[in-house]
């Protein structure tokens, strides 16, 4: 039975095992994982070359060159990706899908081996993913054969010709069109049907949502340097007023979903996990609550899927599996919504984190940079996020959107096996601004923080393991900084005593690199370096002026009281025992093998109290929170976030 044995912590596990032994990596089996096809150079790669393939395209077609455009920026933001495919098996700057194809025998690595309830007071939860049985794929997952036949273009060349990719997409656009009845109209305001439809969604609301995306690009104008070096530029349309009323024409069903709590400006639908009771008093995968009533929600969570769609959503349902609230598609943005957010969901390995907050899992692969993630997709999660943060008083910053990267392991025997998605090549950058809230510079140097804002394009550290481990990755984009020990790219990585291990460049091994939003104290300075206070230590990382890794802050921060030679720090903001009634077994305040020396300073994120959510039986009669007299502050401690307790530190402002 659940429940009868306080802090049995879970086993750690391995880095770099298969997927399928890792919840919730294992639905990276559920459906053969998309392989990413070998490094390719785009074959035409003057700077110009792809905003001339749109016109080409747009000419033939007989399709608006600004549609054209506005669809692609939406699928790929005219990025080549190296002519690999999406998680949704997508190709080429119009993401044009042949999933069967992309589907593949790849090894993708583990990110962690963690309890996804992260709660000891019961035993470790370590499912197994049951493979399914064959079925037919969407016609979401095709769109790239279609588009053969009707350009007599050969698939593998639509596949890996950034050009007559392009061409695909425009010749399923005009027989989208077609098919409405509708001209192949010069005016970009006659094309909403044939965008919806080009989204591959079956109903009318996720369709109205891809097109209403697409539609607010035309509006806006886009500009960018793709991932192939290709200069590309949609000139804003601001007074276009699309015909809407063509979605009624396009034959997709209608789905009235009530049950959802999603913003009206995404397509979500209410997909419910399961929530059943077997075995020897056993039960899943998640835990009735009422939030925010009897407990204020913190944090939003960031996770990839590590699986496809179908798949995933295969797990959900499976009552001996784990939980999240919230899963995002690919292809087109629709948001599937599986616990409500009054009740505590399974995800992110830590019980504290998840009693306080709510989990959204991304289709895409952590190793995979280039099973990439799509901008309908950022685009749907930040309304989702925006929403979110505005009905529970959720602050749109770092310390509360947190990737499952950030989340702390619960006791010193779960920090190895914590997850670490969404990994480095997630755009914290761009999914900030879509937000509403960019990271800027908030202070002069003497403001005496800084906010980690690395140029995403640019800014190309190494990595290994993904795809074998220990191989190089190829390079891309990237969130993160790396930290040395010293002021020189030849010093020793900053090492994680809590990992126990010697660092690494691994994808997985986030001991020493830190993250776009992610705010640290200053700690020395040194001509194009900057250190910061970073996990106990003085971690050092490159910032030279011509092209910053990192801005100026200002803000609150922790350090030890005065007489305090250090203090401990905790990966759970747990009660004291004496605030545990009868009934309910104290769960231990154990410190994590990290401190915080005299003289150091870390930010704070959040002062909260000490709260831990009893939940080890099916029916929430006996559930309840025990909330103590114990205050804990939330702080940046390493990539991680932490919890010091309130009465060991002074708090003052970092310019002090």
């Amino acid at each position: 039975m659940r429940g009868s044995a306080p802090d049995s912590p879970s086993t750690p596990g391995h880095r770099h095992l298969r997927r399928a032994a890792v919840p919730l990596a294992a639905a990276a089996l559920l459906l053969p994982l998309f392989g990413a096809a070998p490094a390719q150079s785009a074959p035409d790669s003057s700077p110009d070359r792809l905003q001339s393939a749109f016109a080409s395209a747009s000419a033939e077609y007989h399709v608006p060159g600004s549609v054209l455009l506005a669809v692609s920026y939406l699928q790929s933001r005219w990025d080549y990706h190296g002519g690999a495919p999406s998680v949704s098996g997508g190709y080429g700057p119009m993401h044009l899908t042949d999933a069967r194809t992309a589907l593949a025998a790849t090894e993708h690595f583990a990110d962690g081996t963690e309890d996804a309830r992260g709660d000891s007071s019961r035993p470790a939860l370590h499912p197994e993913a049951k493979v399914p049985a064959d079925s037919a794929l969407p016609a979401r997952l095709k769109t790239l054969p279609q588009a053969a036949k009707l350009t007599g273009i050969p698939a593998a060349k639509l596949r890996t010709d950034p050009a007559a990719n392009i061409s695909g997409g425009a010749a399923l656009l005009a027989a989208a069109q077609r098919r409405l009845g509708e001209p192949l109209s010069a005016d970009p305001a006659d094309w909403y049907g044939a965008v919806a439809r080009f989204s591959g969604a079956d109903d009318t609301a996720t369709a109205a949502s891809y097109a209403d995306d697409v539609y607010d690009v035309l509006h806006t104008g886009e500009r960018r340097t793709t991932d192939a070096g290709q200069r590309v530029v949609l000139a804003a349309e601001p007074g276009l007023a699309p015909d809407t009323a063509q979605l009624s024409r396009t034959g997709l069903r209608t789905v009235k979903d009530d049950e959802a709590e999603c913003p009206k400006s995404v397509s979500c639908e209410w997909l419910p996990a399961a929530y059943a009771q077997f075995g020897d008093d056993d039960y899943g995968n998640h835990d009735l609550g009422d939030r925010p009533a009897s407990q204020a929600i913190k944090y939003i969570v960031i996770h990839d899927t590590e699986g496809a769609w179908d798949g995933v959503l295969n797990l959900i349902q499976d009552p001996t599996y784990v939980s999240w609230n919230y899963t995002v598609r690919s292809t087109d943005g629709l948001i599937a919504q599986h616990v409500k957010a009054k009740d505590v969901a399974w995800h992110a390995g830590n019980w504290d984190v998840n009693a306080r907050s709510i989990g959204i899992e991304h289709e895409g692969f952590l190793t995979d940079p280039d099973a990439w993630f799509t901008e309908a997709m950022y685009r749907s999660s930040a309304r989702l996020v925006k929403y979110l943060s505005a009905r529970y008083g959720i602050p749109l910053d770092r310390q509360h959107i947190l990737g499952h990267d950030n989340v702390p392991g619960p006791t010193a025997s779960t920090i190895s096996g914590m997850h670490t998605d969404p990994g480095p090549y997630w755009d914290w950058a761009h999914y900030f601004q879509l937000l509403g809230h960019p990271f800027k510079k908030t202070a002069g140097r003497q403001g005496g923080l800084v906010t980690i804002r690395p140029d995403y394009a640019a800014n190309q550290p190494a990595y290994t393991g993904c795809a074998t481990a220990g191989e190089p990755c190829a390079a891309h984009s990237s969130s993160e900084v790396r930290l040395y020990s010293d002021h020189d790219v030849n010093a020793p990585l900053i090492k994680d005593i809590g990992l126990g291990t010697t660092p690494t460049i691994d994808v997985n091994d986030v001991s020493s690199r830190v993250s776009t939003g992610q705010q640290y104290a200053v700690a020395d300075h040194w001509g194009d370096w900057t250190a910061i206070w970073y996990l106990g230590q003085k971690a050092w990382f490159r910032n030279p002026a011509k092209q910053p890794t990192a801005v100026s802050a200002k803000g609150m921060v922790i350090t030890p009281k005065e007489g305090l030679t250090s203090i401990p720090v905790y990966g759970r903001a747990y009660p004291e025992k004496s605030a545990y009634p009868a009934g309910v077994p104290a769960q231990s305040v154990v410190a994590l093998p990290y401190t915080v020396p005299a003289g150091q300073k870390y930010v704070v994120g959040d002062e909260m109290p000490g709260e831990y959510y009893y939940s080890v039986t099916f029916t929430p009669d006996s559930h309840q929170v025990v909330r103590g007299n114990d205050l804990y502050y939330e702080i940046q401690y390493g990539h991680r976030v932490e919890f010091v307790r309130a009465a060991d530190v002074t708090v003052e402002n970092s310019a002090s």
